[in-house]
């Protein structure tokens, strides 16, 4: 009996990994890379003309040699980076899990999905072209696409290529979109900031701003004081006025209004009308918010009025949630499924 016994459990040993291999869902993996940016270079902040890249491959890349994949360029927020996005460092959300579940399960095709630390030292690029943080419009939807599809294996058109991102990332999703249909098909925005002029400073935010004297202190500064600062670096560059090479951001105690104009006038509910051409000619537009997130689910609708009036497809909607509680799963049950909709696979 007991060699029975023992004969069986050294059966079942054997057999196990088998049966949890099979069982096992498939997974991707991910790369962090260095792609170096001309349109980077000479940034009077300082910030790497070299971004970290994190790359996803979908499961079948590495076992179906000759397949190609259509991509999605997914901008990271304010202050985050790739790195907590893709599991690099603990983080609100882990983008490769959530990729995972949906590709094994079947609810979306395959694509690689690519994401470039736009960190900077104000907390963020906004994804624009300026002097002093850098030209990142140029980047994302130039050299670092031309550099994924010379290194991947890519569907290099724009029928195969998305562009999507969270926050400040959505922000820079419409703004590279409408402006880049040439590039990308299809976009989809979580959570956009930055949508339309708002959001009055008040004395003590004023004057929280005018404490900072040097780079060493924006470390110290709270979010929406770093905000105040990118905003500068990205839109009202100076670069004769070191150490931030900026405007000024606050004169005798309130918002210069020759750098709010300039801040204004790069929101893209101020500017979408002269780029509706080019959103008529896209594949997919897409973006959601959570009703707890304000101002941004107004401006969201704002923008749904908008494309609604010119008659231009779109999928909108205003959820349960806030700025970053449901984004794992916005990711998950809309987006994906989105760009599986949408970009062309073959």
């Amino acid at each position: 009996m007991k060699r029975k016994r023992l004969t069986a459990f050294l059966f079942a040993i054997l057999l196990a990994p088998v049966f949890t291999f099979a069982q096992s869902p498939l997974n991707g993996s991910v790369e962090r890379i260095k792609v170096h940016g001309k349109s980077l270079e000479g940034n009077l902040e300082g910030n790497p003309a070299d971004p970290d890249v994190s790359v996803y491959l979908p499961p079948s890349y590495k076992k179906e040699s000759k397949r190609r994949f259509p991509v999605v360029y997914l901008l990271h927020g304010f202050t985050d980076t790739d790195a907590q996005w893709y599991g690099f460092v603990k983080h609100w959300i882990n983008l490769p899990v959530i990729v995972d579940k949906v590709f094994a399960s079947g609810q979306a095709q395959e694509m690689i999905i690519v994401t470039p630390n736009a960190l900077t030292r104000s907390g963020g690029s906004y994804y624009s072209n300026s002097i002093t943080a850098g030209n990142w419009e140029d980047f994302v939807s130039k050299e670092l696409v031309a550099y994924i599809d010379q290194h991947y294996r890519t569907i290099a058109k724009p029928a195969s290529r998305g562009l999507a991102g969270h926050s400040m990332g959505g922000y820079g999703t419409i703004r590279i979109g409408e402006r880049h249909p040439e590039i990308f098909s299809s976009i989809y925005l979580l959570s956009p900031c930055c949508l339309a002029p708002g959001n009055a400073r008040s004395a003590d935010a004023l004057a929280k701003i005018e404490a900072v004297k040097t780079p060493d202190d924006i470390a110290k500064a709270d979010f929406m004081t770093k905000a105040a600062l990118a905003y500068a670096a990205a839109w009202s560059p100076n670069p004769l006025r070191p150490p931030f090479y900026t405007d000024a951001i606050v004169e005798n105690g309130k918002v210069n209004p020759a750098a709010e104009l300039k801040w204004n006038a790069n929101m893209p509910l101020t500017s979408i009308d002269q780029y509706i051409t080019n959103l008529k000619q896209m594949k997919g537009i897409g973006f959601d918010a959570g009703d707890r997130d304000q101002p941004i689910a107004a401006n969201i609708k704002i923008l749904h009025q908008v494309l609604d009036n010119y008659k231009i497809e779109h999928t909108y909607e205003e959820y349960q949630g806030d700025h970053i509680n449901k984004i794992g799963e916005r990711i998950e049950t809309k987006m994906l499924p989105f760009f599986s909709k949408n970009l062309v696979s073959k």
